[in-house]
């Protein structure tokens, strides 16, 4: 078998059995790309179609939110796998909430953080989103309240807590991305956040974090000290 797999993977051991021997985090980005693209162009190997693609896109994140457009021209791809990776997309973000439904938001922090990744972190112009919370840290629901452009987004913290007082939460996380992919706090970014957290006090709503979310990570400011 071994042989078989350096044969036919140039590379080594096969992605498939390189996960089922060490788990998914074993693999490269381009392995699990190959793994879900399967066969490769007539005359080049799946794996170096992979490396080709992650090449021209430079990411999975941007090659997983690439247009219609743009995927069903690139060669290799197509309809089929584009609607395939907007289901995987869709699946990993209804994962991750389904979780927040059910766990406290306070104490599994990555749950939130890549729910939200995978929310905005493709998106071109900034959008704000709350999730609101119970009083166990549950997702009740999250709602793209303000959006705007490339670099900026206008927020009313009054719009804010009054979604927050029809579903009767009692906590929020706020969160918004930077399309530039720097996910860095502006000034504005902590003066809306302050707003929001003093406002949020008159009426026993806690604000557990904001979440600034870009390409290359994300900030969160509970970690940093700033709430």
């Amino acid at each position: 078998m071994a042989k078989r797999n350096k044969k036919e993977w140039p590379y080594g051991l096969a992605p498939r059995e390189k996960l089922t021997l060490l788990g998914p985090s074993a693999l490269s980005d381009t392995e699990l790309l190959a793994l879900f693209l399967r066969t490769g162009l007539p005359g080049s190997h799946v794996i170096h179609l992979a490396e080709q693609l992650m090449a021209r896109f430079g990411s999975l994140d941007k090659l997983m939110s690439a247009d219609c457009k743009t995927l069903c021209a690139t060669k290799g791809l197509g309809p089929s796998k584009y609607t395939q990776l907007q289901a995987i997309r869709e699946m990993a973000q209804r994962y991750y909430g389904s979780h927040l439904m059910r766990e406290d938001a306070m104490t599994s922090p990555n749950i939130a953080q890549n729910y939200l990744q995978i929310m905005l972190a493709h998106r071109e112009r900034e959008v704000f989103v709350v999730l609101f919370l119970n009083n166990q840290h549950h997702l009740i629901k999250h709602m793209e309240l303000f959006h705007g452009s490339v670099n900026s987004v206008e927020v009313h913290p009054r719009e804010i807590l009054r979604e927050a007082l029809k579903v009767n939460a009692a906590a929020i996380i706020l969160a918004h991305n930077h399309p530039s992919g720097r996910a860095e706090p502006s000034r504005a970014d902590r003066e809306v956040t302050e707003q929001v957290v003093k406002a949020g006090l008159f009426l026993d709503i806690r604000v557990l974090d904001h979440l600034v979310i870009g390409a290359e990570g994300c900030v969160s400011f509970a970690e940093r000290g700033w709430l």
